[in-house]
Parts: C-alpha cells; sequence; structure tokens
C-alpha cells in the first residue's frame, strides 16, 4: 500500500489545468463535433474532454442549445463571402453565397438539424448576415423586404440541409428505394380521380435537387420585389 501511495502523484505535482474561457470550450466542442458528431457534444461530455465539471461550462455557456449555436457560429467562418464584393448580376451572386452556406451544413448533418431551431449570433454569423443585406441593399431591395427576406433565405436553406441530414447519408439504399416508390406513385396517378398530376407526373419529379435549391432562392428574392412587407410595429 506504501507503495502505491508512493507512487501516485500529488496534485501539486500535476499540470495546471488551462484556465477556461468561452473561446476555448467553443474551440473544443467543434473538435469535438468533428471526431464524433454532433450529438456527442453535450455539456457533460465536452467537461470530460476539458477535465472539469459540466458546472463549470455553464459560467460560459447556458445550455447545450447555446453551445451547438456557438459551434455554428464558427462554422460559418467557411462561408464564402466573396460574391458580396464581386462583380457581376447581384441575384446570381447571392444566390452563391448562399449556396456556399448550405453546403456547409450538408457537410455537417447533425448542425444541419440543430440549426434549424438554434440559431447563432456570433461574429461569423453577423459577417453572413451583413454580406446578404448589402447584396439586398446593391439590388435595391426595399430595406423592409430585405429585412424579413434574409430570415426566409437563411430559413430555406438550413431546412433543406436539415432535410438531407435527416435521410441520412449512410441510407443512400433506402433513400432510393423511397424515392422510387414515391416516382412510382406519381407516374401512376390515374388522369380520371388525380389529373393534374397525371399531367405533370415528369415535371413533379423533375431537375437535381441543387438545380431545385438554386431556383428556391431565385423564387424567395425575385418575389420579395413584389410582396410588400405588412404595415407592423418595429421594436424600439
Amino acid at each position: 500500500m506504501k507503495g502505491n501511495s508512493a507512487a501516485r502523484p500529488s496534485r501539486r505535482e500535476r499540470p495546471a489545468k488551462p484556465a477556461l474561457t468561452r473561446e476555448g470550450i467553443v474551440a473544443t466542442a467543434v473538435d469535438l463535433m468533428r471526431a464524433e458528431g454532433l450529438e456527442r457534444v453535450t455539456m457533460r461530455r465536452l467537461a470530460r474532454e476539458l477535465d472539469t465539471g459540466p458546472a463549470s461550462l455553464y459560467v460560459y455557456v447556458r445550455n447545450t442549445a447555446e453551445l451547438h449555436a456557438a459551434v455554428l457560429d464558427e462554422l460559418l467562418a467557411g462561408v464564402d463571402l466573396s460574391p458580396a464584393t464581386a462583380e457581376g448580376d447581384w441575384r446570381e451572386r447571392l444566390v452563391r453565397l448562399l449556396m456556399s452556406y448550405t453546403e456547409l451544413l450538408f457537410e455537417h448533418p447533425g448542425l444541419a438539424r440543430s440549426a434549424v431551431a438554434a440559431r447563432p449570433f456570433g461574429k461569423h454569423f453577423l459577417n453572413l448576415t451583413e454580406a446578404v443585406l448589402s447584396l439586398l441593399h446593391e439590388g435595391g431591395v426595399a430595406p423592409d423586404r430585405a429585412a424579413w427576406l434574409l430570415d426566409a433565405l437563411l430559413q430555406y436553406g438550413t431546412a433543406t440541409a436539415a432535410e438531407h441530414a435527416w435521410r441520412g447519408a449512410d441510407e443512400d439504399s433506402q433513400n432510393e428505394e423511397d424515392w422510387e416508390a414515391m416516382a412510382a406513385g406519381v407516374m401512376g396517378a390515374s388522369e380520371r380521380t388525380h389529373p393534374r398530376i397525371a399531367a405533370l407526373g415528369a415535371l413533379l419529379l423533375s431537375g437535381s435537387p441543387q438545380e431545385r435549391l438554386v431556383w428556391g432562392f431565385h423564387v424567395l428574392i425575385n418575389g420579395a420585389a413584389h410582396t410588400p412587407v405588412p404595415d407592423v410595429p418595429r421594436p424600439l
């Protein structure tokens, strides 16, 4: 027993743990997500990684939802914002920027699902927001419409990536079977009972997911120019 006690290092001999900071916590969460997936990024798991207790983390991050939002904000640094300052049609440049945002979420399925509810509010999200609003301003979109359109554009991109995430990138075989079953149902619709589906069957199934996503962004952008925002009280 004495030998074992003597071999055990005292607490004074252990290297001091680095001080906790919000930046360090979020950086560790990002590394953990990349290694094990977002579902493993919990306050308890993160505390173990940082060699501390979960209660210590709540001083810097209120809950798991805020943590996931902070992780998303860090990843938003990877969005290509260059279209905001490039040349060319402002609509096309805006769509390229939004596609960069959506494709980033496609690369992180768990984060795409979380992003539907967990809204980031850090510097990278502000940079993305500023870039979108700058392009809408360049295009002459009225300020009130631009303010509301921003939310619709990001929601559309986020929801599209989340839908893809729910299907599961590792379930391609099942997804293909589901698609074939749905296509068979559409193409087999009766002209007598479902005449419009029968008439548009091929069109309903046409286009790649990327083509539909790009088209959807253009619909939202162009539609905002013809859809006034209702007169509502503004926050003080």
